[in-house]
């Protein structure tokens, strides 16, 4: 008996999965597991593991968009692999993907260096806007986490760099890294 098994993924906790939850129903899934992480990485994203060694042979993986699934041609190439080996296939709802045919694996492969060029052009705008910032001054950063002077201070006064690192709860080489050692 084979499966159609639905995954949705949202980038960011403010954001939701219904919209595809729901598509991912209406196209005859059974099982939809969702989760809220980026897409820009395979790592940390458990429901996607969980889906994947799910699939049996004959099974059905489908997502709403590709980019639901990767946003990165190698960690779209490896996923694919990944349901290829199961004896399984992908299909998109609102994309004509369908791992199952020839047309259906080109258009998912230039599905996949659309998604990756995205993210690169959205970085490309981000580093430009930080630009902007630090040259008219506005920029500040991410504040510190490591607080400078209390390292200073405390090794001024002999304590170590291991007690310094636990009275302050960071890391050692925090703390040489804000003794300039």
């Amino acid at each position: 008996m084979t499966a159609k098994i639905g995954y949705a993924r949202a980038s960011t906790e403010d954001q939701d999965c219904t919209i595809q939850e729901a598509a991912l129903k209406a196209a005859g899934c059974t099982v939809v597991r969702s989760e809220k992480k980026s897409g820009t990485t395979t790592q940390g994203r458990d429901q996607l593991h969980t889906v994947l060694e799910f699939l049996h042979a004959g099974d059905t993986l489908v997502v709403t968009r590709i980019d639901r699934l990767a946003r990165s041609v190698r960690d779209l190439e490896a996923i694919v692999a990944t349901i290829k080996e199961r004896g399984a296939h992908l299909q998109a709802t609102e994309q004509p993907v369908d791992t199952a045919t020839p047309a259906g694996i080109a258009f998912l492969q230039m599905l996949g260096v659309f998604a990756q060029f995205e993210t690169a052009l959205r970085k490309e705008r981000q580093m430009e806007g930080i630009a902007k910032a630090k040259a008219a001054g506005t920029y500040k950063g991410r504040k510190p986490s490591v607080p400078v002077e209390d390292v200073r201070r405390l090794r001024a006064e002999g304590v170590s760099p291991t007690d310094i690192s636990k009275r302050l709860g960071i890391g050692r080489a925090s703390v040489y890294r804000a003794l300039g050692t």
